[in-house]
């Protein structure tokens, strides 16, 4: 059997997955934290039971190195030569990847390259793959880009109105993000609904959040833009905003463009309007009658709505299914009855309780179509499963090689 780890780097994390192809079965996983810092550490999980262990990790080269020796202490590669592959997340392709790649210097350079576009998770991203090329420097490595699925985007959605010189010298435009989910979601209801040329409206809805419309199987437009903090109130990010806010409250508050930027980023959304970041604890506050928490509820379904109005009509109607996924969709009962109702006499749908009641975390399901029979467009409710598509990714570009 082939072996494949899945790695997924931030600044000062690393989280691995090895699975084994081609039954795609998890054999073990972990989590390093805090590296460069001397508090740093990790765990590991392996057959169910679930490890934590200390100490001090100076860079992702240390967190690697000790990842390999948890993968044969533990029995679950004897040599580093079951290693077939490595698959890593990368947030930013710019306009030069429509598609997984394998990693060469020329790849690595880009991705360099492209940090300007994402430079809070690049640096971290690109320590990863850095350090598995040093330690496994004979086996492929791939990188699964985020942006990459957008890249089908017609030009008349992914373009701003600013001067056009903006998009020809600096590349301002429509990136979109979450693209891993979108594609695994896109792939999974094609084949449930057996057609290749399938038109969705997609809500991945977490503490980061974004929709896209697929039309005849290719992401027609999706709600993030240059950067992860466009369109959806989100956990802490604030969503579309008139951007002549940002240079008001500058004004008012003698902040500078990196802190208000921060301010976007970290204390908006959610947590902005009522305190909370987390969509239960903000449920918990509108359930109790809270004033606010009763807003970022209504701000946050309100935009989930107004985006899938915008793509119904992107669409012209026809929607195959409407797909509800990612933390907060995979789990929310009440949110998925809200959203359904307010859609209902729009696109002639209506809810079915019992179903939509016994999908979720602690129920009986976890996929499954939340709709009545007679509704015009069903609602499914489909758990993402983006270290999958990685996964996928990095071995059908290794094994096309």
């Amino acid at each position: 059997m082939d072996k494949y780890l899945v790695i997924n780097a931030g600044s000062s994390s690393l989280k691995f997955s090895l699975y084994e192809m081609p039954t795609e079965k998890l054999l073990i996983n972990g989590y390093f934290e805090k590296i460069g810092f001397e508090d740093s550490f990790w765990t590991v999980k392996i057959n169910g039971d679930k490890i934590r262990k200390e100490g001090y990790l100076v860079n992702h080269g240390d967190a690697v190195s000790i990842m390999i020796d948890e993968l044969i202490s533990n029995k679950i590669i004897n040599s580093l030569n079951e290693i077939c592959g490595v698959g890593h997340r990368v947030l930013h392709g710019g306009e030069i990847y429509s598609e997984s790649v394998e990693i060469t210097d020329k790849v690595l350079n880009d991705i360099v390259d492209l940090t300007k576009f994402g430079p809070l998770h690049h640096p971290g991203e690109i320590a990863g793959i850095k350090a598995m090329m040093d330690k496994l420097p004979n086996v492929k490595q791939v990188a699964v880009i985020d942006t990459a699925f957008h890249q089908t985007i017609p030009r008349d959605n992914y373009m701003y109105a600013v001067p056009y010189e903006w998009y020809l010298k600096y590349k301002v435009r429509k990136y979109g993000f979450h693209g891993t989910s979108h594609k695994y979601l896109t792939e999974y209801m094609k084949r449930e609904l057996n057609k290749d040329n399938v038109n969705l409206i997609i809500c991945h809805v977490g503490s980061g959040a974004s929709i896209s419309c697929i039309k005849d199987g290719k992401c027609y437009n999706t709600t993030m833009g240059l950067t992860p903090l466009d369109g959806l109130v989100m956990g802490t990010r604030s969503g579309s905003i008139d951007p002549s806010i940002l240079k008001y409250v500058m004004d008012e508050t003698g902040k500078d463009i990196d802190e208000i930027m921060d301010d976007l980023n970290k204390k908006s959304g959610l947590l902005g309007i009522c305190g909370k970041n987390d969509f239960r604890d903000m449920l918990t506050m509108k359930l109790d009658g809270d004033e606010n928490g009763i807003l970022a509820y209504n701000m946050f379904r309100d935009s989930i709505i107004k985006y899938i109005g915008e793509y119904y009509f992107q669409l012209d109607g026809l929607v195959d299914a409407i797909v509800f996924s990612a933390g907060v969709l995979e789990n929310n009962i009440l949110l998925r009855e809200d959203l359904v109702n307010k859609l209902s006499k729009v696109m002639g749908i209506s809810i079915d309780r019992d179903s939509n009641n016994n999908i979720g975390f602690g129920c009986e399901l976890d996929t499954g179509v939340i709709t009545s029979k007679d509704s015009r467009i069903p609602v499914w409710v489909v758990p993402t499963n983006e270290e999958i598509m990685i996964l996928r990714d990095t071995v059908k570009i290794i094994n096309n090689k």
